[in-house]
């Protein structure tokens, strides 16, 4: 990964050093290996910058660009617009990179939104969707990109400026530079690849760089249609019968709550069970859900179908299971979620598992990561929220 980022940074017009900075003797193995140049610098330092400062104390220029080493995607000519901006403009302070993020992606905080005043400069930085869409008024967001130009005179002046509060709040040592009074002009480029912020990142980042197609990934900001299993997870897996055969099954309250809230926010939900019985039939109708299909063998199957159904893509749905017959539907589904007390091996299938179990508010958990992650926690977290979804509630 370290490779790639210093290969790019060595097709950037008009750059006379490239130096990777770590403060981990095995980087530097790894770099001198490929023939670049390396420095070792201090551990203690707190940012990406500080460690930044340590480098100009050795290495004389007029401009330094602090590129990552988490971002092998990183565009050389991107970086060169960059140098040329802080060349045509001395009284940039600091220059960095943005580009358009979508609606559905605002709400990860591994995505860094940016604000821009008219004439470029950088408002605000934040983990946190800004702007704020009050009253569902639609707002366009930008992601910054992590690259940076510095002049001398700010690097000089940056490890003797405070640590702001924002700073330490949202872990953004940009924060510094703005409640210092530094003007951080950002420049607008194509969107980029994603950087390496998780492992699910670098898999997407080894397919793009293979030239393979990218493994199936979402976010719960995207996810449009929640896909859920019955018994052991609505239920907790009991089957009771009497004389006419079953009759009783056990459900959650707030799991039939956790599902009129996504329906009432505008995520569908769909119900598929390979059972089917007059009780599941009467608690579906009960909670409203907008599709479920009861007697289903093949769930990949079923699931595609109520993704064509509900006009959505698999990157836009989640589902939740919690044993063998769900496998398929974690196969096809962008987001899977098995219940806590599923086998192990379906949790590692799923790739992502809850703390609790089914039919003890283990859908509930899930339908409240959904409506955070989307944004939408007003809805369970303030009396004012839930009112707005109040008259067709139920549980």
């Amino acid at each position: 990964m370290i490779q790639h980022v210093v290969e790019r940074a060595r097709e950037v017009a008009g750059i006379d050093v490239v130096l990777v900075a770590t403060d981990d003797a095995r980087v530097t193995q790894v770099v001198e290996a490929f023939g670049a140049q390396c420095m070792m610098t201090s551990p203690d330092h707190p940012s990406g910058t500080d460690r930044l400062v340590e480098v100009m104390s050795t290495i004389e220029a007029d401009i330094y660009v602090n590129l990552q080493g988490d971002e092998p995607l990183v565009r050389p000519e991107d970086v060169a617009l960059l140098v040329a901006g802080m060349q045509a403009d001395p009284s940039i302070d600091v220059g960095t990179l943005c580009h358009p993020l979508p609606a559905n992606e605002a709400s990860n905080p591994n995505s860094v939104k940016v604000v821009l005043a008219n004439n470029s400069n950088a408002i605000y930085f934040s983990r946190s969707p800004i702007p704020y869409p009050r009253d569902a008024t639609r707002a366009t967001y930008l992601k910054h990109v992590g690259v940076y130009a510095y002049r001398r005179r700010v690097l000089e002046n940056f490890s003797a400026l405070p640590q702001p509060m924002l700073e330490e709040a949202e872990k953004l040592e940009q924060l510094r530079l703005l409640a210092a009074g530094y003007r951080i002009r950002v420049f607008k480029v194509a969107p980029t690849g994603p950087g390496v912020d998780t492992p699910e990142c670098l898999e997407r980042v080894r397919a793009i760089l293979s030239g393979k197609p990218e493994p199936l990934s979402s976010t719960l900001a995207q996810i449009k249609l929640v896909i859920t299993d019955v018994d052991g997870v609505l239920t907790d897996g009991g089957i009771y019968y009497d004389a006419t055969g079953e009759c009783l099954k056990r459900f959650h309250v707030r799991d039939g709550m956790g599902i009129r809230m996504l329906e009432e926010s505008g995520i569908r939900v769909a119900v598929v069970s390979g059972r089917d019985s007059p009780t599941l039939r009467k608690r579906m109708d009960d909670l409203r859900a907008s599709f479920t299909m009861f007697g289903v063998k093949d769930k990949a199957a079923a699931c595609i179908a109520l993704m064509a159904q509900a006009g959505v893509t698999a990157e836009e749905t989640a589902c939740i299971g919690d044993d063998s017959i769900d496998l398929p539907a974690f196969e096809v589904c962008g987001l899977s979620f098995a219940v806590n007390d599923a086998p192990d091996y379906v949790k590692r299938a799923a790739g992502r598992s809850l703390t609790l179990g089914g039919g003890f508010r283990a859908f509930r958990e899930l339908a409240d990561k959904i409506l955070i992650g989307s944004g939408k926690e007003t809805f369970i977290k303030t009396a004012r929220g839930y009112n707005t979804l109040m008259a067709n509630m139920g549980q």
